[in-house]
This record gives C-alpha cells, sequence and structure tokens, in this order.
C-alpha cells in the first residue's frame, strides 16, 4: 500500500472541494443527460471503415491528413523509416489539451476512438451541436495519434531502433520521443490523456472481472505526492469511472502509480501537464476490442466536456483512491 502524501495547499483546495460539492448536489444530474448523447455521438461517428485492431499506418493516415471543417493538420517530424507524424488542432478555447496515442505500435484502440471523435468534431446538424461548440469555445486540442507509425506496421511495443518511446522522455534517443517532447513544450497544455492498451489479464481488483479501462493520474516523484496538478488529473478520471459504471459496472482498475522517471506521462505530470492515462485492456467477447474502442470514445468525449465546464472539480480524491487497483488472474 502506497501513501499518498498531500501538500497544505492541495490539502486546503481539496476542502474548498468538498465543501462546495457539498452545496450543489444538482451537477450530478448533469451526467444524466449527457450519456444519452455520448452514446448517441458515438453511433453515428463511428470510423466504420475499422472494425479490427492491426491495421496499417498507411491504411488509416488518410482519417488524418483528409479532415475537414476546423482542423488545422500538421506534419511535425519524420519517425525512424520516414513516416511523417502529424498533429492536429481544433477549437480556440483557453484550456488547452493533448492526447497521444500509440506510443507503442501494437496498442491500437484508442486510436480507434480517436478516429471516430474526429468524426465527431466535424459532425454538424445531428443535434449534437451544442457538445461541440462548448468544446470549440472552452477548449484548444491537441491530438497526435500513431506517434509510432514504424511500431505499428509490425506491430511490436517499440519503435524500429527497439526503443520503447513511453521509456525514452528524458535521453531523447528517438526522433519519435524528440517530437513528442517538443509538441508538448511548444503547446504546454493543461491536460494531457496518454492512451495505451494494457494485458488482458489485469483484472479490476481481487475479482474475476477484466480491467477493461484501467486509469491513473502518473506521479511525479517517488513519493507519489498530490499536487495541484496531479490532483486535477485524478478529478477528471472521477468522472470518467463514474460514466464508466454505467457502461460496464465493475470493469474499471487502477493501474500501479510507481514512479517511473523516464516515462512521458509522469514526465508531463512532472512538467506541469495534468496527466490522465487509459490502458485499454480486454473485455468478454471483444477480441478487435471494438467494445473497448467504444468505451474510449465515450470517457474521453466526456472527460472533455467536463474539462470545458470545470464540472471535474467538485470531485473529491477518496473517490479516485477507491478505484480498485490492477490484479492480474
Amino acid at each position: 500500500m502506497k501513501r499518498f502524501v498531500l501538500f497544505n495547499t492541495t490539502a486546503l483546495v481539496s476542502l474548498v472541494v468538498l465543501l462546495a460539492t457539498a452545496s450543489c448536489g444538482p451537477q450530478e444530474k448533469a451526467f444524466d443527460v449527457a450519456l444519452d448523447q455520448l452514446e448517441k455521438a458515438y453511433d453515428t461517428y463511428k470510423e466504420v471503415s475499422i472494425d479490427h485492431r492491426r491495421f496499417k499506418h498507411q491504411e488509416v493516415i488518410h482519417l488524418v491528413t483528409e479532415r475537414k471543417g476546423d482542423f488545422q493538420v500538421e506534419a511535425i517530424g519524420k519517425s525512424v523509416e520516414g513516416k511523417d507524424i502529424y498533429q492536429m488542432t481544433w477549437g480556440n478555447g483557453p484550456s488547452k489539451v493533448m492526447l497521444w496515442s500509440q506510443m507503442h505500435g501494437n496498442e491500437s484502440t484508442a486510436t480507434m476512438a480517436l478516429f471516430d471523435l474526429f468524426n465527431f468534431l466535424e459532425g454538424e446538424n445531428d443535434g449534437l451541436e451544442a457538445i461541440r461548440e462548448k468544446l470549440k469555445e472552452k477548449l484548444t486540442l491537441r491530438f497526435i495519434p500513431m506517434v509510432n507509425p514504424d511500431g505499428m506496421d509490425e506491430w511490436i511495443r517499440r519503435n524500429a531502433l527497439d526503443i520503447d518511446l513511453n521509456r525514452d522522455a528524458i535521453k531523447l534517443a528517438s526522433p519519435e520521443a524528440v517530437i513528442l517532447k517538443n509538441a508538448r513544450d511548444t503547446f504546454s497544455p493543461e491536460f494531457g490523456f496518454n492512451l495505451h492498451d494494457q494485458q488482458i489479464y489485469y483484472t479490476a481488483g481481487e475479482t474475476p472481472t477484466p480491467a477493461s479501462i484501467s486509469v491513473l493520474a502518473p506521479a511525479y516523484n517517488y513519493a507519489t505526492e498530490v499536487n495541484e496538478v496531479r490532483q486535477k488529473a485524478m478529478q477528471v478520471i472521477v468522472g470518467m469511472n463514474r460514466v464508466m459504471q454505467e457502461l460496464a459496472p465493475g470493469h474499471v482498475g487502477k493501474y500501479d502509480d510507481a514512479f517511473e522517471p523516464r516515462a512521458f506521462g509522469d514526465n508531463f505530470q512532472k512538467w506541469g501537464t495534468s496527466t490522465i492515462l487509459i490502458e485499454s485492456g480486454g473485455y468478454p467477447n471483444d477480441p478487435e476490442k471494438q467494445e473497448i474502442r467504444k468505451m474510449n470514445f465515450i470517457i474521453m468525449l466526456h472527460a472533455l466536456i467536463e474539462i470545458a465546464d470545470k464540472n471535474y472539480t467538485q470531485y473529491t480524491l477518496n473517490e479516485y483512491y477507491s478505484i480498485p487497483d490492477n490484479a492480474t488472474r
């Protein structure tokens, strides 16, 4: 059992949030309306050209480069083997959010969900305009899908130099890691979403239920302390977990928060970006992770709405800590 140490200032913030929440119970009803809209958004905008997870870079890159509407798409560097890595920017709000996927080439579930999300953001005349307008006004979103295109083509974890990109945040020995670090430094996001897959054998606590989604607000030091930056990530995760308990009750685990000084998520947190790790695991009768893809879409969109509204501030850290830790079967 790890000890969590809160700074005095953070404790004071938590107390203020707790007291405020006690007097604003009606806020919790907002989710009941939003869930139907989130499911409608997924059903309407799922990218139907993808129904399996072992797709090649060339098969899907047009889903990045051929966007319409308000997306700004630009190549920001090349992989070891010379494939373009793109960033996509949407919205013009004051809160900056950065989402990146497939640092590990064989972890594609969230990439599929991002393609669905891109379709939603381009949508119109569907009864969901209020959500898009809110996001556009309040947020500036930056996506870097497929950080490791060489690895995805070989369906391997590492890049073409046999480097684990998620252990290269400090040495920056790989061009892909340099690209991701530069993207973070030039954008300075308030929130970050680090999107991965985990093994299917993880369970949500000591139960037989698979951890279809595991979450974490990564630590920024060995003491796993909680400052205001990490607390905000924890609060966003609470909202995501509430949605998941409606979609797939009991299928959420919490990833190990031992500090990894080489990892991007831990360092994003250290550098001042409230960072949320999403790990896609297993789900019954879902070998291609299409149900988990839907879960990713819904919890990411829900989180973006709560960041835009700042509704995440109503949640207490006790709810975060109550999420069961990942176990293995």
